[in-house]
């Protein structure tokens, strides 16, 4: 008997959070409370060297039943806002791979550039993290923070304005991240995963289980205060990411 659309979405996200879990990738961590396969909590970490370094933001990503054939939405939480263009204030993410795969001339956004099935959840966050840095600003979703970063960048950081309120909302993250006892990646070392997290014992047929920052922290090799810090340059490139409208 064929499965349904929901028992299908539900096997492929159980198979994509275990490719997580596995081979981690550095900048995200992901969590599925409750056993709800079709809400992640997920942990995005300001890449060193940017202006969002040392942030720690988190966000909700939902999924439809029928995905991977319909993109999910991500969502930031209030208690630890993100000032981006492509983030509305309301804390949805503003991305061409999250828009569904419609044809849509008027968008001026061409469709290979949007949601297809063969994407992933770590193609998501991965593209989500590239925008921290590189944000697209043809036609953005927070205006405000829009003008703000061209003014910034246009005067190569003289006018500190966009820097300023970025370094507000890493602050504020940074206080959220003590509460919950998270420790923040700060140096490039730490930023990149170069082993597996522990998991708790599952069945082959379901992941299941918690997912923590803590399993990170615990684990060998991951925080070596010995290695060299590195940081990733802003290049102040004077044309947009090309991430599609909002």
């Amino acid at each position: 008997m064929a499965q349904s659309p929901t028992a299908s979405a539900k096997r492929t996200l159980q198979t994509e959070l275990k490719k997580i879990l596995t081979e981690p990738v550095e900048g995200f961590l992901v969590d599925v409370p409750d056993g709800n396969y079709f809400e992640w909590d997920v942990t995005i970490f300001g890449p060193p060297g940017t202006l969002y370094a040392s942030g720690y933001f988190k966000a909700k990503m939902t999924f439809p039943h029928d995905y991977p054939y319909s993109p999910p939405t991500l969502k930031f939480s209030s208690s630890t806002k993100l000032w981006h263009p492509n983030v509305y204030q309301s804390g949805e993410v503003c991305i061409s791979i999250l828009h569904p795969p419609v044809d849509d001339p008027q968008s001026g956004e061409p469709p290979s550039e949007r949601w297809n099935p063969t994407l992933t959840v770590r193609t998501i966050l991965l593209s989500v993290i590239s925008l921290l840095n590189e944000p697209n600003t043809f036609s953005p979703a927070n205006v405000d923070a829009s003008v703000m970063f061209r003014k910034w960048r246009d005067s190569k950081g003289k006018d500190d304005e966009y820097e300023q309120v970025i370094k507000k909302c890493v602050a504020d993250s940074i206080l959220v991240a003590k509460k919950d006892k998270v420790k923040v990646p700060t140096t490039l070392s730490e930023y990149c995963v170069s082993s597996k997290p522990k998991q708790t014992e599952t069945s082959s047929s379901d992941v299941g289980g918690d997912f923590y920052v803590d399993d990170y922290a615990d684990d060998q090799d991951y925080y070596d205060d010995d290695d060299e810090d590195n940081a990733f340059e802003f290049e102040d490139d004077e044309e947009d990411s090309g991430n599609g409208e909002s």
